[in-house]
């Protein structure tokens, strides 16, 4: 699944789906929208990726908010599974909530930037599916 523009999903409850492939982590900080900036997609994104092999989906969102963020300090939050897919492929995946306490340092990633919005921005690397997976998130906190 590589067409990131045209990325939809599905929501599913929390635990129904399996096998799951990748984590998402809608943040909020100060009761703003916390979104990473990709440098090579040149846009905005929520924390996540891949599960790693004998990975829990709550240790991978852990890992990947760290480094997509510098994020250590939050409590995570249950939300959802749900179903993406693109004219390429499908796969499952589930979200996370997490309320960030206190902000960490970048580390060097493909990330370049963080940063907290009252809106979410037009340039989403996702546009069909990150506005979906935080209003999910917002209903679940």
């Amino acid at each position: 699944m590589t067409g990131h523009r045209e990325l939809r999903c599905e929501i599913h409850p929390f635990g129904t789906l399996a096998p799951l492939r990748f984590v998402v982590v809608c943040s909020f900080y100060q009761n703003k929208y916390l979104l990473s900036y990709h440098s090579g997609h040149q846009s905005w994104e929520t924390q996540g990726g891949h599960i790693e092999e004998n990975e829990t989906p709550e240790q991978a969102a852990r890992r990947e908010l760290y480094e997509e963020s510098g994020v250590r300090d939050a409590k995570l939050i249950p939300v959802c599974d749900y179903f993406a897919y693109d004219s390429e492929g499908s796969s499952n995946g589930r979200v996370y909530a997490a309320v960030i306490h206190a902000m960490g340092e970048l580390p060097p990633s493909e990330m370049s930037r963080i940063e907290a919005f009252d809106a979410l921005p037009k340039n989403l690397t996702y546009p069909f599916v990150t506005p979906v997976l935080f209003e999910e998130a917002k209903r679940t906190l």
